[in-house]
């Protein structure tokens, strides 16, 4: 039962006093932060407040790993694992096509654009999977922090082993090695 509305404006107040004096003689926040807090006091006297989150059982939830757990249900952790394959994507292309075929990215005019969004991709994918757990978030992180050298590197690796001929299509070298390491077995793709 919650009490009347002259009870509940003298439980905020006295809410209100005690954490404006605390803050004041420890020196932090403000008057606008010290009544947030006695608001959060007040509404959170009252148990069915502070334990409103319930599980698919029905019992109240007090631990923060439940709720957050309950928040990521099969449609909200869908959306997520959806939007990480996305960025994932949006990082492996941007980074196969500024690597391997940076002059044709070059000729567009997007190469900075390329380098940017992929690092920001591999960003995402490595705080989403950080936020699931997921081991390897790492890899992703390091893929963003590095990215431009990445890309470098694909290009060297480009020039090095799959420069065309003269006068010869540029895609030529890449499909050549390509078939090489088929006919041969050498892939494990």
């Amino acid at each position: 039962m919650q009490p009347q509305l002259p009870s509940l404006k003298r439980l905020q107040s006295f809410f209100l006093d005690i954490t404006s004096r605390s803050f004041g003689q420890l020196g932090v926040g403000d008057k606008r932060i010290a009544e947030y807090v006695a608001d959060l006091l007040t509404e959170f006297s009252f148990s069915d407040r502070w334990l409103r989150m319930r599980g698919a059982d029905g019992r109240r939830m007090t631990s923060v790993v439940e709720m957050l757990a309950a928040q990521l249900g099969p449609e909200s952790e869908r959306r997520i694992l959806d939007e990480r394959q996305f960025r994932k994507y949006v990082g492996d292309y941007t980074l196969f096509m500024s690597g391997l075929f940076r002059r044709f990215v070059e000729r567009g005019g997007y190469l900075r654009y390329y380098i940017d969004e992929g690092r920001r991709s591999y960003e995402k994918v490595s705080a989403l999977d950080a936020a699931l757990y997921r081991p390897g978030f790492l890899v992703f992180d390091e893929l963003s922090k590095g990215f431009e050298y990445y890309s470098g590197a694909l290009d060297y690796m480009r020039q090095c082993f799959f420069a065309p001929a003269p006068n010869e299509d540029p895609f030529a070298g890449f499909l050549r090695q390509i078939e090489g390491w088929m006919r041969t077995g050498i892939s494990e793709n």
